[in-house]
């Protein structure tokens, strides 16, 4: 599978170090944003072949990033993975009602993660 870019979006330091280690071990290129607003500063045109994201973040929460990136030329169907816990069945429905592509759940495995990402890239 050829390199791609990946943007992984989580205000848990740990967790974006994790995903991003898994990612980048696969050979993917990883941009890190700490939250939604952070992460904004890296849709400036650059190819950008998904997003991961977490739900629960400060100054912009998952459902705004998802929001907001399906409104970006250029960005509008790109997949975009949500990182969750699996109880949140709610908080999915808003998610993919948002255009969220489908989602992790926490904690994740790293071969799991690896699989729903060859999945959504084409």
């Amino acid at each position: 599978m050829m390199s791609k870019s990946i943007v992984i979006i989580d205000d848990s330091e740990s967790i974006r170090e994790l995903v991003a280690l898994t990612l980048e071990n696969a050979g993917h290129k990883v941009e890190k944003g700490i939250d939604g607003k952070d992460a904004m500063r890296l849709f400036d045109g650059r190819e950008i072949n998904l997003v991961i994201t977490d739900l629960n973040m400060p100054c912009m929460d998952g459902i705004s990033v998802i929001k907001e990136i399906r409104k970006m030329h250029g960005y509008s169907v790109v997949p975009i993975l949500v990182l969750t816990t699996e109880s949140q069945t709610s908080k999915k429905e808003e998610a993919k009602a948002a255009g969220a592509t489908g989602w992790i759940v926490k904690p994740f495995v790293a071969d799991k993660l690896l699989e729903v990402v060859k999945k959504v890239i084409r």
